[in-house]
């Protein structure tokens, strides 16, 4: 699988490119921001754009949306339940000092359980809501894309507008820290780190966290 990790944007938002080696059909998920330069990457390595994802629809993980579909006329997906998130990015992005370009509607809205398939690559859809009510990872091939659910070492806020605190933490020790626990895990903010790693020493998901 090929990963490719761009920090984007005032927030450091990492978006993935992530593409099937043999047909280079390519998955971007959460496009935060400078649209050019992810575009310019993909070209660059030869890939073929074949779906969007956001994670959520907080305004630091859609800002580039508009400009790759405009550009490439992909398919765009996220949960449903941060649909009306989506509509007040400029919104969300004002009360942080920062600009926000609105993003399009989805073309399709993610169930748990979906599976999304990239050339010969397969992801299973997450529904993880606590950080937001659409909150989505995405898991396949040893790899977990974990958007703004759980990062190296801690989770996601859940003091913005709906968060809950208890839901998330339910949800990651459920449902994310079952897999394998040699499983990648990439966040949507800092560096990578393993389920094991998790499970051994994240305080809001081994038990120290009450």
């Amino acid at each position: 699988m090929i990963i490719k990790t761009l920090p984007v944007g005032p927030l450091q938002v990492n978006c993935y490119i992530v593409a099937c080696p043999r047909t280079k059909k390519t998955l971007i998920i959460d496009p935060g921001d400078e649209a050019e330069q992810i575009l310019r990457v993909i070209e660059q390595e030869g890939l073929e754009p074949k779906m969007l994802v956001n994670t959520h629809a907080h305004f630091d993980h859609v800002g580039g949306n508009r400009a790759i579909l405009e550009k490439t006329g992909i398919e765009f997906c996220m949960h449903k339940d941060d649909a009306p998130m989506l509509k007040q990015a400029s919104r969300q992005a004002a009360s942080f000092g920062l600009p926000a370009v609105e993003s399009p509607e989805p073309s399709r809205f993610l169930q748990n359980g979906d599976l999304l398939e990239i050339g010969d690559l397969n992801f299973e859809v997450i529904h993880t809501p606590g950080h937001s009510p659409g909150g989505i990872c995405l898991y396949g091939e040893g790899h977990l894309f974990s958007g703004d659910t759980l990062f190296a070492g801690s989770i996601g806020r859940t003091d913005l507008p709906g968060g809950d605190m208890q839901q998330l933490i339910g949800h990651v020790r459920s449902q994310l820290m079952v897999l394998p626990a040699s499983t990648v895990v990439h966040p949507g903010h800092g560096p990578e780190s393993t389920i094991a790693a998790e499970q051994s020493s994240n305080p809001f998901v081994n038990g120290d966290y009450v």
